[in-house]
């Protein structure tokens, strides 16, 4: 399980914190923040949970840990209700700043968030090729035509301050992009924000995009301050962003044009300077022509645009980043693997990887963990071959035919749930998608499994 680091004092605050985490997470509790530096020199956390008020001086623990702990996230409590307070906090580096006391609900999406950006640390990873540079658009794996010509594309975008939308499918990099776009630009020493619109629930995405005001509604019983004010002066990343609800799009298209908002609740207009990189893996033209996307929204977020091309449209990246995977993994398992065998490099580099960058990873994990040997063997290769043969379509629903790409991601879909024992929260993580992505794609094929209640 993933280690939390929690710095809080208080028992009260301690107890309720065992009870919302510890079925999850491996938790270790300190309570002198001017003790705990040679810690994290010895051991390692991925996640850490900072009350303010632990000690003296309420920045300093927290500057330290982004300084020399960079991709670790860290979550700070506090008593206080001060914007002032929320909003150094952010731009110090902190992914969340949640108000005491707060309820079981509210600390574990701050957590799953939180373990969401440690993620894109691996996804940096996947796409650079030495471990020194961060978000160095010269460091990108990008050996095909299409990834050059893409790069040579977003470094010029880096030099505005244009609206952005980066689209493409699940896994192909657009989270590791936007921050090399923000790292590059004149923004670079301003927050970097990001929030995946898909992985919130729409009750609750407004607060977490503008913030709310103290009872604004049942259960705000603390002013919240959301991403855009976070991210003033920075740069925004809106991932999934075609997820978003007619509604909150009609606000989304006034921050954007007027550079202004209410919180939740409030009548205190708000003003910001923030630069939006907007992604999404779907068709947003069809979703304007179904009347799911406002068509204004989307020119005024597509003012810059690039497609990220599938894996399997750039085979020129795939050995030199499945190498430098392989080399990650066995770094972090302590295992000395020199290499693939032959005919599994030609089964990856052949394979269309629906999953993109993110499955690649997820395979290449698996078989450094089972092989024994030197040399990644064909038996740990955990790469379909054929679909499976359970019945997964609901008699009388006929489809039209799926295209290849669709019918390898269908396979791989099945082939997760099945490893997963028909579990689809588990079988997301290992597709390397949101539970409401795979949902999505669930019901898009017309799966379905006896254990499951009737999709809806």
């Amino acid at each position: 399980m993933p280690n939390v680091f929690i710095l809080e004092k208080d028992a009260k605050a301690r107890r309720s914190l065992t009870d919302s985490l510890s079925e999850s997470f491996d938790l270790e509790f300190f309570f002198n923040g001017a003790k705990v530096k040679n810690i994290f020199h010895d051991r390692h956390y991925d996640l850490i949970i900072l009350d303010l008020p632990s000690q003296p001086e309420p920045f300093k623990l927290l500057q330290w840990i982004k300084k020399d702990l960079p991709y670790t996230p860290v979550i700070v409590t506090s008593r206080s209700e001060s914007t002032e307070i929320v909003v150094k906090t952010i731009k110090e580096g902190a992914s969340d700043f949640i108000s005491k006391p707060y309820s079981a609900e509210r600390i574990c999406l701050a957590v799953e968030q939180a373990m969401e950006e440690r993620s894109l640390k691996n996804e940096i990873d996947y796409l650079r090729r030495n471990q020194d540079v961060i978000y160095d658009f010269d460091k990108v794996i990008a050996e095909s035509d299409a990834m050059k010509g893409i790069i040579a594309t977003l470094k010029k975008f880096a030099k505005t301050d244009a609206t952005i939308m980066m689209t493409g499918e699940t896994g192909t990099g657009k989270s590791f992009l936007s921050g090399s776009i923000h790292f590059n630009s004149k923004r670079a020493r301003r927050p970097f924000v990001k929030i995946n619109c898909a992985n919130i629930p729409e009750t609750l995405l407004e607060s977490e995009l503008f913030g709310h005001e103290k009872g604004a509604f049942t259960g705000a019983d603390r002013l919240r301050v959301g991403r855009f004010e976070q991210a003033d002066g920075g740069t925004l990343f809106l991932d999934e962003i075609g997820e978003i609800s007619l509604s909150l799009q009609a606000k989304l298209l006034r921050i954007l044009e007027d550079k202004a908002f209410e919180r939740v609740g409030g009548n205190r207009t708000i003003n910001v300077d923030v630069r939006v990189i907007a992604a999404t893996n779907r068709h947003l033209e069809k979703l304007i022509e179904e009347g799911k996307f406002r068509e204004d929204l989307y020119y005024r977020i597509n003012i810059l645009s690039v497609d990220l091309p599938p894996l399997r449209e750039r085979k020129a990246c795939i050995k030199p980043m499945a190498n430098m995977m392989l080399q990650k993994i066995c770094r972090s398992l302590k295992k000395k693997i020199e290499g693939f065998s032959d005919p599994v490099m030609e089964r990856i580099i052949s394979y269309n990887w629906p999953g993109n960058i993110r499955q690649l990873s997820n395979v290449i994990e698996r078989a450094a963990i089972l092989q024994e040997g030197p040399i990644i063997r064909m038996e740990n290769i955990a790469i379909p071959v054929a679909a499976p043969q359970t019945s997964t379509e609901t008699p009388g629903i006929h489809l039209p035919p799926l295209s290849p790409a669709q019918a390898t991601e269908k396979e791989l879909i099945l082939s997760a749930l099945e490893e997963n024992l028909w579990i689809q929260k588990d079988a997301a993580e290992k597709l390397g998608l949101s539970p409401r992505t795979l949902n999505y794609k669930i019901k898009k094929y017309n799966i379905t499994h006896s254990r499951w209640r009737k999709n809806k």
